[in-house]
Parts: structure tokens; C-alpha cells; sequence
């Protein structure tokens, strides 16, 4: 199966030529507070972000209970925190009405609402909420299981790859077009949380272009925003990056994710980027072309020359402007007699020439 290049999610058109969709992760930075959820989104909105995305999960599908916390999740919490990552989880739970909240305060804002399932129950409520795209997160990536559910829901699908190797992507690829499902974008990923810049290889998701020959974007983890940007350069059609109203907020995530000033940095920087891609013809531009005759060169005369003069490379210089013969024709010039008396710094025409 043939993947598609041109996908559209909400009302926006994804393809290699259109630019590039930003999903803010709100993720779970609401921590539970539906009113915290809802100033993510009037961040989101104002950044400039497509959409905002959250995480739909029930603890109980997602974890057992004894199941060891991330180090990323002892360092954001306090030693003497005794929650288990379980019961971490069920605080960070979005109920169905919440679900229904955020949905209608995300078109009130005109932002497009996304968010993550982590089982198929999650999966089956976003698909009967409307949900324009699923975004699945590098933990499920080879989840085939879920990812066969997901993709026989026929929408389209975002899908990080992080900790993958390139075999275990191809799996996950090939059980998502088994499917039917050929609406497929890949981002490259690193699980670190907060990433470090060295580790992030970037280079990796255009080998995930060569391979599969789709759409590819970029979720960072990394607290600065270096990444997307390079990202934008080498081609991501997507990129998402966690945000939070303050990085002092108790909860796994929040140090790992920009502040609103940053997020709206990262977006405006991310549109100049893509602004300075250009078409990618090479040509002379508009704006090029009172420099085009100013500042290149032709041929002139070194010195004073007498009607008749036999011209050699000594009689001929290469000086501004560019208004005269090319640079390259000097040695055309070379054995013409000229017919006329010419002064120094005389731009040559074909009209001096027997």
C-alpha cells in the first residue's frame, strides 16, 4: 500500500509542501484540575499552536499497580512522595465530561483538541468524541495490538517512535496498512525526559522519510526549543513539544516542558524558519535584482586605448557593475581590435568590435 502524502486532519492539509502543524502538549500538565486544562488551551490558542493535545488513559489499562516510577518521575518529585506511579496516573485521569469540556472550550478558542489513547476502551471514546487524528504515543509503538484497533478506525495517525529500531518501526508500519489505514505520519523521538540535545538524533527521522517514504515530524523532549526548529529545516511536517503554565507545578512532566512565553517563541521562530525554506528552485529572487547589476562584474579596460588597439589581458580588467559583458567572455575579447578611442574603466559591448 501506497502511503498518502497529502493527509488532513481538522482543517488543516498535511503534505510535504504545506507547513507545518504544531501540536502544544498539554498532556497531563492539567494535573487532574479541569480549569488548569482549560487555561493550557487559552495558551495553546494564543501561541499560535493547530492543535492541543492531551492523554486519554484509565490507570487500571495502563499500569499495574506495583509498576516502578520513570527516574524522570522521582526527580520531579519529593523524596518523601510515597504515591505510586499508579496512583499518580489515576490523578491524572480525564473523565468523559471533562472530555466534552475540553472539546468545546478548544472550538470556542478555534483550536483543534487531540489526545493520546493509551488502550483500545480510550481509543474507542476519542473516535466516538470526533476526534480528527490520533496521536499515539512511543510507548504503544509496538503495541500491535492496539495500533491494528486504531488503524481500522480509518482516521488518520500520528505515531512517535522512540526506543524503536527501524525493524520494529517497519512492523508497526506494515500492521497499520494492513488495515487499510495508509493515512500515516511518522515522528522520530527520544525518551528522556527532559531529553539532552546530544541525545536526539535528529538525522534519524529523514532515515524514517528514505524508509517509508511519508510524512515525518519531530516530537522533542529536549528543554530548549533548538530541536524543533532544526527539525523544521530538515523537513518535519509535525512538531510537538510539551508545554505547561509553570514548570514549579507538582507532576512528572512540568520541568520538562516550555513556558507559554517559550511556546510562543518556539511557534513564531518555527513560521520564520519555514518562511526562509523558500520553494527550493534556485533563481534569482525579486529583491535580487538591483544587487544583480550592482554587484557583479564585467569587462572593462585596465588602462586609456587608442582606436585599433589589438586588445591582450592587460588592456582588460573584471570590475563592478554588472551592467556589461560577463566575466567569462575576457577571453573572447582577446586578439578583437576595437574601433574606437576608449577611456579607463570603459565597460565593454559588442558594439566597441569590428
Amino acid at each position: 500500500m501506497n502511503i498518502k502524502k497529502e493527509i488532513q486532519i481538522g482543517n488543516r492539509i498535511l503534505s510535504p509542501t504545506t507547513p507545518c502543524f504544531i501540536i502544544a502538549e498539554a498532556g497531563v500538565n492539567h494535573n487532574g484540575n479541569l480549569d488548569l486544562a482549560k487555561k493550557l488551551i487559552d495558551v495553546a490558542a494564543e501561541s499560535g499552536a493547530d492543535c492541543v493535545k492531551f492523554q486519554t488513559f484509565k490507570a487500571h489499562k495502563l499500569n499495574t499497580k506495583k509498576a516502578p516510577k520513570s527516574s524522570y518521575h522521582l526527580k520531579s518529585t519529593p523524596k518523601d512522595d510515597e504515591q505510586s506511579w499508579f496512583d499518580l496516573l489515576r490523578s491524572q485521569e480525564i473523565s468523559h465530561q471533562m472530555h466534552l469540556d475540553l472539546i468545546k472550550h478548544c472550538q470556542e478558542r478555534k483550536i483543534l483538541f487531540l489526545s493520546t489513547p493509551y488502550d483500545s476502551e480510550s481509543a474507542d471514546l476519542l473516535h466516538e468524541l470526533g476526534i480528527a487524528a490520533f496521536k499515539i504515543a512511543s510507548t504503544d509503538a509496538n503495541n500491535i495490538p492496539l495500533l491494528r484497533h486504531i488503524a481500522r478506525k480509518n482516521r488518520p495517525i500520528i505515531l512517535s517512535t522512540a526506543m524503536c529500531t527501524m525493524s520494529e518501526v517497519r512492523e508497526s508500519v506494515e500492521a497499520i496498512y494492513n488495515e487499510g489505514n495508509s493515512q500515516l505520519i511518522l515522528l522520530h523521538c527520544t525518551a528522556n525526559y527532559p531529553a539532552d540535545i546530544a541525545n536526539t538524533n535528529l538525522r534519524a527521522m529523514k532515515s524514517l522519510e528514505r524508509e517509508f517514504d511519508c510524512i515525518v515530524g519531530y516530537s522533542d523532549h529536549c528543554l530548549s526549543y533548538h530541536n524543533p526548529i532544526a527539525a523544521v529545516a530538515l523537513g518535519a511536517k509535525v512538531i510537538e513539544k510539551h508545554f505547561t503554565l509553570s514548570r514549579h507545578l507538582p507532576g512528572p512532566d512540568h520541568q520538562a516542558s516550555l513556558t507559554p512565553e517559550r511556546l510562543k517563541d518556539m511557534i513564531e521562530d518555527v513560521r520564520l524558519v519555514e518562511r526562509s525554506l523558500g520553494t527550493g528552485e534556485k533563481k534569482p529572487l525579486g529583491c535580487e535584482e538591483e544587487n544583480l547589476k550592482k554587484l557583479r562584474k564585467s569587462v572593462v579596460s585596465a588602462v586609456s586605448l587608442k582606436n585599433g588597439t589589438t586588445l591582450t589581458l592587460d588592456h582588460l580588467e573584471i570590475k563592478r557593475p554588472g551592467t556589461g559583458m560577463e566575466p567569462k567572455r575576457i577571453y573572447d575579447l582577446v586578439g578583437k581590435k576595437i574601433t574606437c578611442d576608449l577611456p579607463e574603466d570603459h565597460i565593454f559591448s559588442d558594439a566597441d568590435f569590428e
